[in-house]
């Protein structure tokens, strides 16, 4: 993970530079003020609380809500890198991390 940019206070919008390893992805997670991926490289899986995988190629961006819990990362097969933008709250919290995600969710059959 690269920070990549971060405005001064007041502003609270940070980016970051993202690879994650072929089958490698986050814990699920909610952000104060939700987040945008954009994939660079490679192919995502993201999923939603409540809602099927979806996979994302390179071009392609996706928006979570404030509070929406999500998971994202790579492909089984393939690297991938993204860019990620949230905002921090006041504490300068950016995101709330959850459980880990099951094999059985990164890989819905």
């Amino acid at each position: 993970m690269q920070a990549i940019a971060e405005q001064q206070a007041p502003g609270r919008a940070r980016a970051l530079l993202i690879h994650f390893t072929p089958g490698s992805r986050t814990a699920w997670h909610t952000h104060p003020f939700g987040q945008i991926l954009h994939v660079l490289l490679g192919r995502a899986r993201v999923q939603c609380d409540g809602e099927e995988v979806v996979e994302l190629g390179p071009g392609s961006s996706i928006r979570f809500d404030a509070g929406e819990n999500h998971w994202h990362g790579a492909a089984p097969d393939q690297a991938m890198v993204h860019l990620a933008i949230q905002e921090a709250d006041e504490q300068g919290v950016t995101t709330t991390w959850g459980r880990h995600v099951t094999d059985a969710e990164y890989q819905p059959d």
